[in-house]
């Protein structure tokens, strides 16, 4: 069994992920800031980098199966700093959404342990739609 060994570099990575997704809750909420979604996207990618390390970062973003998120969020992080806030989040969101697809199933099953959230998930017809998704494997 693989142990996740929570060294320095992995606090600082979870440390600059959270702060990417809180800059660009932010840009959002300040009506798509370019800048504020800017840093958020740079502090994200370096989060990430630096939680899982450079190679199996790259090793993520070029899977074949990935190009297709890796590209649209590509182009969706070029759009935020070209300017064009809004179409570049919508490029990133569903570049997001491919490219860590396979989490949700993870992520069901933690929601589920949540107190008072997991008896939410834990409904029929919310149990149904994790379900189709448990079987997928995980892409790291």
């Amino acid at each position: 069994m693989v142990s996740f060994e929570m060294n320095d570099r992995k606090k600082i990575g979870l440390g600059l992920t959270a702060f990417g997704v809180f800059f660009s809750f932010l840009g959002i909420v300040f009506l798509f800031d370019k800048g504020l979604l800017a840093m958020g996207n740079i502090l994200f990618i370096s989060g990430v980098t630096l939680t899982i390390g450079l190679k199996s970062t790259i090793q993520f973003f070029m899977k074949r199966q990935n190009y297709k998120g890796t590209i649209s969020f590509s182009v969706g992080f070029f759009f935020v700093i070209i300017g064009w806030p809004i179409l570049g989040m919508m490029l990133e969101a569903y570049g997001f959404i491919v490219l860590f697809s396979g989490f949700w199933p993870t992520l069901a099953v933690f929601l589920q342990k949540i107190p008072f959230l997991g008896w939410v998930f834990q409904q029929p017809f919310v149990r149904s739609f994790f379900d189709k998704y448990r079987g997928k494997r995980v892409p790291v």
